[in-house]
């Protein structure tokens, strides 16, 4: 009752990631970089890109886009906050082949547009293709589950659903 009178409700605790881009799922513990793949960032999953645009996994705000372009976060509403890091040593390109679409501050709902990038530049001067999608804030997260594995689609595929503490 008081919550109502003084102050907002909590935001719903669970939430559904989509795919925020379209691809082949692959387990976090088959990514080719032992950061992700021994979850030191935390814990979620990697896509293998067929195309080159990313789009917002959730409703949420932008927290971070990386000067290099490479990769955003985004705060949901029961405030996990989900890195998207396209490729892998991407940072190493400077933005080369990134063009982002959003800022810090904006307000996203899922499928919009986040950035683009160019898949066959990443395949020529990084690693790996291949797109860890990270929740970096894992105390805030009470339960974690992968729904949906094989072809995503970017925007409509619920991969993983979520719920906060």
């Amino acid at each position: 009752m008081f919550k109502k009178l003084f102050g907002k409700e909590k935001a719903a605790k669970d939430i559904e990631i989509k795919a925020p881009i379209s691809g082949q799922y692959v387990q976090i513990e088959s990514i080719p970089d032992p950061v992700f793949a021994q979850k030191m960032m935390g814990d979620g999953f990697g896509i293998e890109p067929s195309e080159g645009l990313v789009v917002s996994p959730v409703d949420g705000e932008i927290i971070n886009v990386f000067p290099t372009k490479h990769a955003i976060g985004v705060k949901a509403a029961n405030d996990v906050e989900i890195l998207i890091h396209v490729g892998l040593e991407t940072v190493a390109m400077n933005g080369e082949g990134f063009n982002t679409k959003v800022s810090v501050g904006d307000k996203v709902q899922a499928g919009d547009e986040l950035l683009e990038f160019d898949i066959s530049l990443i395949k020529e001067k990084a690693s790996s293709t291949i797109s860890p999608i990270i929740i970096t804030n894992g105390d805030v997260v009470e339960q974690f589950d992968i729904v949906a594995q094989g072809s995503l689609v970017r925007g409509e595929t619920t991969v993983a659903k979520v719920v906060a503490q």
